[in-house]
């Protein structure tokens, strides 16, 4: 993927900014009470990190890996767990934090298997929300950006597990 094929379309400084206001909001609805952050590896590691510095609310953080893209631009549907949580949720309050949300298929698959596990409250973070290719009925609580459509890389978000590093998130010309 040559860089002359991709664009700026989120700056880092625009990627701090709603990540500071998302903090914020967290902040503002849990108060003292502890919540437990679950990222979902590996692209939410970046946004995960800066995010429970911006939260005030007692935190913990644990993870969980699953896999729905191969090494092409769209979700195979199919979802495979290759990570666990190591600590229980039962009676937690739970947020899923999650780098983008696209097809919806594993944060849906994700979101019903915690829900079993029967958290206090389990909500939904996610930095990019991208509605065109939304295919089940899921919705973030808490949404960095919006956009509609485009491949995008950088800040955590990968093609083909590279480009994560990237500190601004870029769009992908895919012609």
């Amino acid at each position: 993927m040559a860089e002359q094929n991709r664009k700026i379309l989120f700056s880092r400084e625009r990627i701090a900014t709603e990540i500071k206001r998302l903090g914020q909001e967290i902040s503002q609805d849990y108060g003292n009470q502890e919540i437990m952050l679950v990222g979902v590896l590996k692209g939410s590691f970046l946004f995960i990190a800066d995010l429970i510095r911006e939260i005030e609310s007692p935190s913990v953080i644990d993870f969980v890996r699953l896999a729905s893209y191969g090494s092409g631009t769209q979700t195979s549907g199919i979802i495979e767990f290759r990570k666990e949580l190591e600590m229980p949720i039962r009676d937690r309050h739970v947020i899923v934090v999650e780098d983008i949300v696209d097809s919806g298929y594993t944060l849906e698959c994700l979101y019903n298997k915690l829900l079993i596990q029967e958290p206090r409250s389990l909500k939904i973070c996610t930095l990019i929300d991208k509605r065109a290719r939304r295919e089940v009925e899921i919705e973030a609580d808490y949404i960095g950006i919006s956009m509609e459509d485009g491949f995008i890389i950088g800040y955590g978000l990968d093609h083909d597990e590279k480009y994560r590093n990237l500190p601004d998130i870029y769009l992908v010309d895919e012609s």
